[in-house]
């Protein structure tokens, strides 16, 4: 049975929302239970706010997973943010074709296009943090506030700065490894009430019986 289509997880409050439950864009997918915090903006505007430069013409795509937690003003930019830096000029002639006599259909190469921008599942994006084109972040990795994400960042790895950069694992590589297989965020709901308490305390050997 689907679950419904609830928008406001927390009763009363209005400023966090289930992302999932919000997003009309075709070429945004959003995992369950994700959500998004905003202090300024109405949460629900997520897509006009907070996902910028991502026309149609490019074809990319935001892929967040489940069980994110998205902060205020956290941005995700795509690739019609990328002047061009393979020509002499990074200004956009081809945007403005009309004006230079261009074809219509080779605008795109105002930019370069660097592709998708992916979100694993349990990750954290911190306040006002920045996430660029082509960057994939994986499965629970933490990224720093006002950090600015050029580079891909592995799982579980924690991230801050401009550029982001590797501050620390948040697990051995043994537990990284166990977790990887564990993908609790696939549970059913049932099993994900029940781990709750070991999920919290880190008893990861709970969750493998």
């Amino acid at each position: 049975m689907a679950r419904p289509k609830i928008i406001y997880p927390r009763t009363g409050d209005v400023q966090t929302v289930y992302l999932k439950n919000v997003i009309t864009r075709p070429n945004i997918e959003v995992g369950d239970y994700t959500m998004y915090h905003d202090l300024y903006n109405d949460p629900k505007d997520f897509e006009r706010n907070n996902v910028l430069y991502q026309y149609p013409v490019n074809h990319d795509k935001l892929i967040i997973g489940k069980f994110c937690s998205i902060a205020c003003g956290a941005k995700f930019l795509f690739n019609s943010a990328n002047h061009t830096m393979a020509s002499l000029s990074t200004y956009p002639f081809p945007l403005f074709f009309e004006e230079w006599g261009l074809k219509k259909e080779e605008v795109s190469k105002a930019w370069d296009n660097k592709g998708d921008i992916q979100i694993g599942n349990d990750v954290w994006i911190g306040y006002e943090a920045v996430v660029l084109a082509g960057v994939t972040i994986g499965d629970g990795a933490i990224v720093g506030a006002r950090a600015v994400v050029t580079k891909d960042v592995p799982p579980y790895t924690v991230v801050a700065g401009v550029p982001a950069k590797m501050i620390k694992k948040r697990f051995d590589d043994a537990v990284i490894a166990r977790l990887s297989k564990l993908k609790w965020w696939n549970w059913p709901e049932e099993k994900l009430k029940r781990n709750i308490p070991a999920l919290q305390s880190g008893r990861i050997e709970c969750l493998e019986d």
